[in-house]
Protein backbone atom coordinates (compact mmCIF):
# COMPACT_ATOMS: atom_id res chain seq x y z
CA UNK A 1 0.00 0.00 0.00
CA UNK A 2 1.04 3.22 -0.68
CA UNK A 3 2.19 6.02 1.80
CA UNK A 4 -0.05 9.13 2.74
CA UNK A 5 1.92 11.94 1.49
CA UNK A 6 0.98 14.98 3.23
CA UNK A 7 1.81 19.04 2.36
CA UNK A 8 2.74 20.96 5.16
CA UNK A 9 2.85 24.77 4.67
CA UNK A 10 5.06 26.60 6.91
CA UNK A 11 7.16 23.45 7.16
CA UNK A 12 10.19 25.19 8.60
CA UNK A 13 8.32 26.69 11.33
CA UNK A 14 8.11 26.25 15.14
CA UNK A 15 5.45 23.98 14.67
CA UNK A 16 5.64 22.42 11.14
CA UNK A 17 9.41 21.18 11.98
CA UNK A 18 7.89 19.01 14.84
CA UNK A 19 4.83 18.13 12.78
CA UNK A 20 6.78 16.83 9.70
CA UNK A 21 9.44 15.05 12.04
CA UNK A 22 6.75 13.17 13.49
CA UNK A 23 4.66 12.53 10.46
CA UNK A 24 7.91 10.83 8.86
CA UNK A 25 8.53 8.88 12.11
CA UNK A 26 5.25 7.16 11.09
CA UNK A 27 5.98 6.16 8.16
CA UNK A 28 4.21 9.20 6.19
CA UNK A 29 5.44 11.15 3.24
CA UNK A 30 6.24 15.00 3.71
CA UNK A 31 6.12 17.53 0.89
CA UNK A 32 7.53 20.63 2.98
CA UNK A 33 6.46 23.79 1.87
CA UNK A 34 8.11 27.04 3.25
CA UNK A 35 10.18 30.09 1.88
CA UNK A 36 12.82 29.18 4.48
CA UNK A 37 15.52 26.90 3.17
CA UNK A 38 14.48 22.76 3.87
CA UNK A 39 11.82 23.01 2.09
CA UNK A 40 10.95 20.89 -1.01
CA UNK A 41 8.86 23.57 -1.85
CA UNK A 42 10.46 26.92 -1.34
CA UNK A 43 7.22 29.01 -2.49
CA UNK A 44 5.10 31.69 -1.25
CA UNK A 45 1.86 29.95 -0.11
CA UNK A 46 0.29 32.58 -2.39
CA UNK A 47 1.92 31.04 -5.45
CA UNK A 48 0.40 27.33 -4.58
CA UNK A 49 -1.19 26.88 -8.10
CA UNK A 50 1.64 26.79 -9.99
CA UNK A 51 3.27 24.04 -8.76
CA UNK A 52 0.02 22.39 -8.40
CA UNK A 53 1.41 19.13 -11.05
CA UNK A 54 3.96 18.63 -8.01
CA UNK A 55 1.41 18.14 -5.62
CA UNK A 56 -1.34 15.18 -7.46
CA UNK A 57 -0.20 12.45 -4.70
CA UNK A 58 -1.16 14.54 -1.72
CA UNK A 59 -4.02 13.18 0.68
CA UNK A 60 -3.80 15.88 3.02
CA UNK A 61 -2.84 19.65 3.74
CA UNK A 62 -1.94 21.00 7.19
CA UNK A 63 -1.95 24.65 6.44
CA UNK A 64 0.88 26.62 8.54
CA UNK A 65 1.73 28.96 6.79
CA UNK A 66 1.13 32.47 7.74
CA UNK A 67 2.21 35.90 8.99
CA UNK A 68 1.98 33.87 12.56
CA UNK A 69 2.49 37.01 15.36
CA UNK A 70 0.21 39.62 16.15
CA UNK A 71 3.22 42.35 16.55
CA UNK A 72 4.01 41.45 12.22
CA UNK A 73 0.65 42.18 11.66
CA UNK A 74 0.25 45.32 13.04
CA UNK A 75 3.73 46.41 11.79
CA UNK A 76 2.50 45.34 8.18
CA UNK A 77 -1.10 45.02 7.87
CA UNK A 78 -1.82 44.34 4.15
CA UNK A 79 0.89 41.73 4.33
CA UNK A 80 -0.22 40.18 7.07
CA UNK A 81 -4.07 40.20 5.69
CA UNK A 82 -3.05 39.25 2.19
CA UNK A 83 -0.84 36.09 3.44
CA UNK A 84 -3.26 34.72 5.97
CA UNK A 85 -6.54 35.34 3.68
CA UNK A 86 -5.51 34.81 0.21
CA UNK A 87 -3.06 32.28 1.39
CA UNK A 88 -5.53 30.34 2.69
CA UNK A 89 -7.87 30.90 -0.32
CA UNK A 90 -4.98 29.03 -2.34
CA UNK A 91 -4.11 26.38 -0.20
CA UNK A 92 -8.44 25.85 -0.44
CA UNK A 93 -8.79 25.86 -3.95
CA UNK A 94 -5.72 23.75 -5.05
CA UNK A 95 -7.19 21.73 -2.26
CA UNK A 96 -10.36 21.27 -4.62
CA UNK A 97 -8.49 20.70 -7.83
CA UNK A 98 -6.05 18.07 -6.98
CA UNK A 99 -7.05 14.32 -7.53
CA UNK A 100 -7.58 13.07 -4.43
CA UNK A 101 -9.41 16.00 -3.03
CA UNK A 102 -7.09 16.09 -0.02
CA UNK A 103 -8.45 17.24 3.53
CA UNK A 104 -7.12 20.86 4.98
CA UNK A 105 -6.38 21.53 8.31
CA UNK A 106 -6.11 25.41 8.96
CA UNK A 107 -3.96 26.14 11.91
CA UNK A 108 -5.76 29.38 13.28
CA UNK A 109 -5.22 30.88 17.04
CA UNK A 110 -6.41 31.61 20.21
CA UNK A 111 -6.60 34.86 19.39
CA UNK A 112 -9.67 35.01 17.22
CA UNK A 113 -11.29 34.25 20.81
CA UNK A 114 -9.87 38.35 22.04
CA UNK A 115 -10.40 38.96 25.33
CA UNK A 116 -13.16 36.56 27.08
CA UNK A 117 -15.72 37.66 30.02
CA UNK A 118 -15.80 33.71 30.82
CA UNK A 119 -12.83 31.49 31.32
CA UNK A 120 -11.52 28.58 30.62
CA UNK A 121 -13.01 29.81 26.92
CA UNK A 122 -14.70 27.01 24.86
CA UNK A 123 -14.33 26.70 21.49
CA UNK A 124 -17.70 27.81 20.68
CA UNK A 125 -16.82 30.95 22.39
CA UNK A 126 -18.11 33.98 20.09
CA UNK A 127 -15.32 34.96 17.96
CA UNK A 128 -13.70 39.09 19.57
CA UNK A 129 -10.67 39.76 17.41
CA UNK A 130 -8.75 42.59 18.62
CA UNK A 131 -5.93 43.07 16.37
CA UNK A 132 -4.82 42.87 12.73
CA UNK A 133 -3.72 39.25 12.79
CA UNK A 134 -6.45 37.67 14.86
CA UNK A 135 -9.02 39.50 12.78
CA UNK A 136 -6.71 37.86 9.28
CA UNK A 137 -7.64 34.36 10.92
CA UNK A 138 -11.05 35.06 11.66
CA UNK A 139 -11.73 35.44 8.15
CA UNK A 140 -9.34 32.24 7.07
CA UNK A 141 -11.44 30.55 8.80
CA UNK A 142 -14.81 31.65 7.05
CA UNK A 143 -12.92 30.62 4.10
CA UNK A 144 -12.35 26.97 5.40
CA UNK A 145 -16.84 26.83 6.05
CA UNK A 146 -17.17 27.96 2.89
CA UNK A 147 -14.84 25.43 1.68
CA UNK A 148 -16.83 22.63 3.51
CA UNK A 149 -20.04 23.95 2.52
CA UNK A 150 -19.11 23.19 -0.92
CA UNK A 151 -17.79 19.74 -0.22
CA UNK A 152 -14.39 20.05 0.75
CA UNK A 153 -13.16 17.91 3.97
CA UNK A 154 -11.51 20.68 6.20
CA UNK A 155 -11.58 22.05 9.89
CA UNK A 156 -9.84 23.95 12.15
CA UNK A 157 -7.28 24.13 14.50
CA UNK A 158 -6.61 26.78 17.02
CA UNK A 159 -2.75 26.87 19.07
CA UNK A 160 -2.32 28.94 22.16
CA UNK A 161 1.25 30.51 23.16
CA UNK A 162 2.91 27.98 21.49
CA UNK A 163 6.71 27.31 22.38
CA UNK A 164 9.85 24.86 23.07
CA UNK A 165 12.44 25.35 20.41
CA UNK A 166 15.61 27.32 20.13
CA UNK A 167 14.56 28.03 16.57
CA UNK A 168 12.35 30.04 17.89
CA UNK A 169 11.98 34.11 16.78
CA UNK A 170 13.76 34.89 19.79
CA UNK A 171 11.63 37.87 20.68
CA UNK A 172 8.40 35.53 21.43
CA UNK A 173 7.78 36.35 24.90
CA UNK A 174 8.97 32.49 26.03
CA UNK A 175 12.06 31.92 23.93
CA UNK A 176 12.92 35.39 25.38
CA UNK A 177 12.28 35.11 28.83
CA UNK A 178 14.76 31.60 28.16
CA UNK A 179 17.47 33.21 26.46
CA UNK A 180 17.21 36.53 28.90
CA UNK A 181 17.40 33.39 31.91
CA UNK A 182 20.07 31.49 29.66
CA UNK A 183 22.64 34.52 29.06
CA UNK A 184 21.90 35.99 32.92
CA UNK A 185 20.24 38.60 30.72
CA UNK A 186 17.14 40.97 31.74
CA UNK A 187 13.62 39.49 31.62
CA UNK A 188 11.71 42.31 29.95
CA UNK A 189 7.20 41.72 30.74
CA UNK A 190 4.78 43.99 29.27
CA UNK A 191 2.24 43.71 31.69
CA UNK A 192 3.02 41.08 34.75
CA UNK A 193 -0.68 40.63 35.32
CA UNK A 194 -1.44 39.23 31.94
CA UNK A 195 -2.74 35.81 31.90
CA UNK A 196 -1.87 33.49 28.54
CA UNK A 197 -2.03 29.46 28.10
CA UNK A 198 1.16 27.95 27.26
CA UNK A 199 1.63 24.81 24.85
CA UNK A 200 4.40 22.76 24.34
CA UNK A 201 5.41 22.15 20.75
CA UNK A 202 5.51 18.76 21.36
CA UNK A 203 2.24 18.12 22.77
CA UNK A 204 0.89 20.58 20.00
CA UNK A 205 2.31 17.79 17.49
CA UNK A 206 1.18 15.13 18.77
CA UNK A 207 -2.30 16.76 18.84
CA UNK A 208 -2.41 17.42 15.27
CA UNK A 209 -1.76 13.71 14.72
CA UNK A 210 -4.93 12.65 16.60
CA UNK A 211 -6.61 15.42 14.53
CA UNK A 212 -4.80 13.96 11.05
CA UNK A 213 -6.12 10.83 12.23
CA UNK A 214 -10.08 12.14 12.25
CA UNK A 215 -10.21 14.02 9.68
CA UNK A 216 -8.17 11.70 7.10
CA UNK A 217 -10.97 8.73 7.52
CA UNK A 218 -13.72 9.61 5.34
CA UNK A 219 -16.25 7.62 7.09
CA UNK A 220 -15.78 10.11 10.33
CA UNK A 221 -17.96 13.11 11.00
CA UNK A 222 -15.59 16.23 10.09
CA UNK A 223 -15.25 17.67 14.13
CA UNK A 224 -16.00 21.65 14.73
CA UNK A 225 -13.16 23.82 15.93
CA UNK A 226 -10.91 22.64 18.44
CA UNK A 227 -7.85 24.19 20.45
CA UNK A 228 -5.06 22.46 22.01
CA UNK A 229 -4.75 24.38 24.90
CA UNK A 230 -3.14 23.27 28.64
CA UNK A 231 -6.27 24.96 30.53
CA UNK A 232 -3.24 25.70 32.77
CA UNK A 233 -3.38 30.01 33.36
CA UNK A 234 -0.02 31.12 33.94
CA UNK A 235 1.00 34.98 34.34
CA UNK A 236 3.66 36.54 32.58
CA UNK A 237 4.83 37.22 36.14
CA UNK A 238 4.88 33.69 37.41
CA UNK A 239 7.02 33.28 33.51
CA UNK A 240 9.46 35.84 34.89
CA UNK A 241 9.93 34.28 38.16
CA UNK A 242 11.15 30.69 36.20
CA UNK A 243 13.41 32.69 34.38
CA UNK A 244 14.85 34.12 37.28
CA UNK A 245 14.79 30.28 38.91
CA UNK A 246 16.36 28.50 36.31
CA UNK A 247 18.80 31.67 34.68
CA UNK A 248 22.21 32.26 35.36
CA UNK A 249 23.09 34.96 38.14
CA UNK A 250 22.63 38.46 37.09
CA UNK A 251 19.30 37.51 35.57
CA UNK A 252 16.94 40.29 36.01
CA UNK A 253 13.30 41.55 35.28
CA UNK A 254 12.25 44.89 33.88
CA UNK A 255 8.26 45.53 34.23
CA UNK A 256 7.09 47.80 31.41
CA UNK A 257 2.93 48.49 30.70
CA UNK A 258 1.13 45.99 28.56
CA UNK A 259 0.40 46.52 25.05
CA UNK A 260 -2.42 47.66 23.94
CA UNK A 261 -2.85 45.38 20.76
CA UNK A 262 -2.55 42.44 23.26
CA UNK A 263 -5.11 39.76 24.21
CA UNK A 264 -4.27 40.00 28.00
CA UNK A 265 -6.25 37.22 29.89
CA UNK A 266 -6.50 33.86 28.23
CA UNK A 267 -6.76 30.34 29.18
CA UNK A 268 -9.00 27.76 27.20
CA UNK A 269 -10.86 25.11 28.02
CA UNK A 270 -9.32 21.50 26.44
CA UNK A 271 -11.98 18.81 27.54
CA UNK A 272 -13.65 19.19 23.65
CA UNK A 273 -9.63 17.76 22.63
CA UNK A 274 -9.79 15.26 25.48
CA UNK A 275 -13.17 14.15 24.79
CA UNK A 276 -12.68 13.75 20.67
CA UNK A 277 -9.12 13.09 20.17
CA UNK A 278 -8.04 11.21 23.91
CA UNK A 279 -5.76 14.22 24.01
CA UNK A 280 -3.98 16.29 26.46
CA UNK A 281 -1.25 18.95 27.29
CA UNK A 282 1.24 16.40 28.94
CA UNK A 283 4.51 19.00 29.41
CA UNK A 284 4.03 21.15 32.30
CA UNK A 285 5.27 24.52 31.69
CA UNK A 286 8.33 24.60 34.60
CA UNK A 287 9.40 21.31 32.55
CA UNK A 288 9.37 22.33 28.79
CA UNK A 289 10.80 26.24 29.89
CA UNK A 290 13.62 24.51 32.21
CA UNK A 291 14.35 22.65 29.27
CA UNK A 292 13.94 25.34 26.83
CA UNK A 293 16.54 27.25 29.24
CA UNK A 294 19.32 24.37 29.12
CA UNK A 295 18.88 23.72 25.23
CA UNK A 296 19.83 27.60 24.80
CA UNK A 297 22.63 27.63 27.81
CA UNK A 298 23.90 24.42 25.90
CA UNK A 299 23.52 26.29 22.42
CA UNK A 300 26.01 29.08 24.11
CA UNK A 301 28.31 26.63 25.40
CA UNK A 302 29.22 24.59 22.15
CA UNK A 303 29.76 28.13 20.31
CA UNK A 304 31.93 29.21 23.28
CA UNK A 305 29.90 32.80 23.70
CA UNK A 306 30.12 34.33 27.41
CA UNK A 307 27.68 35.21 29.09
CA UNK A 308 26.11 38.38 29.60
CA UNK A 309 23.42 40.74 29.67
CA UNK A 310 20.87 40.77 27.40
CA UNK A 311 18.00 43.40 26.51
CA UNK A 312 15.20 42.10 24.65
CA UNK A 313 12.62 43.84 22.67
CA UNK A 314 9.18 43.52 23.23
CA UNK A 315 8.17 40.17 23.44
CA UNK A 316 5.16 38.59 21.74
CA UNK A 317 3.23 35.86 22.34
Amino acid sequence: MPRDTILVTGSAGLIGSALSSALLRGDVSVIGLDLRAGAQLRLDVRELSSRISELNDVSGIVHLAAVSRVIHGEQNPALCRSVNIEGTRAVLEVAARLPLRPWVILASSREVYGEQRELPVREDAKLQPVNVYARSKVQAEQSVWQARAEGLRACIVRFSSVYGSVHDYPDRVVPAFAIAAARGGKVRVDGANGILDFTHVSDVATGLLCLISVVGARDLELPPPIHFVSGIPTSLGRLADLALEFGLPGTSVISAEPRDFDVHHFHGDPSFATELLEWKATTELRVGFRRLVDDFKNGLACSGETPKLFALPHADF
